[in-house]
C-alpha cells in the first residue's frame, strides 16, 4: 500500500500565513515519494533529502559508535545541507517570480 501525499502532511505555517513557501516546504512530500520508491521525484521535490538522510543516519550511528572527527563531520554535513537547501530555495523562488 502506497502512502499518498495528503494522508499525513503537516501544513506549512509560513505558507498558510504569508502564501510563500519556506525553505523546508517539500520535505514531507519528498520523504513520502522516497518511501514509495520514486527517488527522482523525491530529489526534484526537495534536493536536500538524500544528504539530510545521510546526516540523520550518521547521527544515529555516531550515537552508538563514536567516530574520531565527529565535530568536523557534523559541521561538514550541516554546511552541505544548508547550502543545498538555500540554493534550491533560491532557484524555486526565482522560478516562481519570473515571467
Amino acid at each position: 500500500m502506497f502512502l499518498t501525499t495528503n494522508d499525513y502532511l503537516l501544513p506549512c505555517l509560513n505558507k498558510s500565513l504569508f502564501g510563500i513557501d519556506c525553505p523546508g516546504c517539500g520535505i514531507q512530500r519528498a520523504f513520502i515519494l522516497l518511501i514509495n520508491g520514486d527517488f527522482v521525484a523525491a530529489f526534484k521535490m526537495y534536493p536536500a533529502i538524500y544528504t539530510l538522510l545521510l546526516f540523520g543516519a550518521f547521527v544515529v550511528i555516531n550515537y552508538k559508535v563514536k567516530f574520531k572527527n565527529t565535530k568536523k563531520i557534523i559541521i561538514s554535513f550541516t554546511t552541505i545541507n544548508v547550502l543545498i537547501i538555500v540554493i534550491s530555495y533560491c532557484i524555486k523562488m526565482k522560478a516562481l517570480y519570473t515571467l
